[in-house]
């Protein structure tokens, strides 16, 4: 079994979707969680609950991850909660879907701003605590449509695709510190936002997956919880598809 206890982590919007069940998956596994979120405040409460139900710490903090402020006080309050930041999860994403001849020059932004530049400010945030401890684990969360590109989705295909790269130099610069990068890469996951496809698109997306069916957001944080364990320790700058066979590579 994984065991993280003793240690701390922090994930970026971690009150819903996937960054819930990471948060509830690594402390299920032993760690104090910290995480932010953008708005919704009882969604944060309840996911704070249910990780001091486990018996362990949570702090929930309220972030604008496109601001590095913001990114310097998410580690900093976690620092100053738990003593130490252990593992960085960066989860926070948005969409803001489009042809690229309809999309704005506002979208393309936006995405890059929150999925790329967000786990960047996060990613420079953490790195000094853990070249001082001499170990970390950083594990960013890209997608299937940033390994093979999807139509109406270039802004956020990019800035997944620049997750991966960012995830393989951070990766080369700090691995002499015992600090692990990687990426972990969903295909469609059984999310709110994907409940509310119609049926007929969700019909094609199993049709196109060998597995048949969606992920369940729990299947995503295992195998982050995998990534941020002892077990992994000899795994870095590598992308784990957790997609159910839908890219292979």
């Amino acid at each position: 079994m994984i065991d993280l206890s003793g240690k701390s982590a922090v994930v970026t919007g971690g009150s819903r979707g996937i960054g819930r069940a990471i948060v509830l998956r690594l402390a299920e596994q032993g760690a104090d969680v910290a995480f932010s979120y953008r708005g919704n405040a009882e969604a944060a409460r309840e996911v704070t609950a249910a990780v001091e139900a486990m018996g362990r710490r949570a702090l929930a903090v309220q972030a604008d991850v496109t601001d590095p402020a913001s990114a310097e006080a998410l580690i900093g309050a976690a620092i100053e909660a738990f003593g130490k930041v252990d593992i960085l999860v960066n989860n926070a994403g948005i969409t803001r879907d489009d042809l690229i001849m309809r999309m704005s020059p506002e979208a393309w932004r936006e995405v890059l701003e929150t999925n790329l530049f967000g786990a960047f400010y996060a990613i420079k945030a953490v790195l000094r605590p853990m070249l001082r401890a001499r170990a970390g684990r950083i594990v960013n969360i890209t997608s299937v449509s940033g390994l093979a590109g999807n139509a109406g989705q270039a802004n956020y295909s990019s800035a997944k695709a620049g997750l991966v790269g960012l995830t393989k130099a951070t990766a080369r610069e700090v691995a002499s510190r015992g600090i692990t990068v990687n990426a972990v890469a969903p295909g469609f996951v059984l999310t709110e936002l994907t409940a509310t496809l119609p049926e007929k698109i969700q019909e094609g997306i199993r049709a196109a997956t060998p597995l048949g069916r969606f992920a369940t957001p729990e299947e995503i944080g295992a195998a982050v919880a995998f990534l941020a364990s002892d077990e992994a320790a000899y795994i870095t700058g590598h992308v784990l598809s957790v997609d159910g066979g839908l890219v292979m590579m």
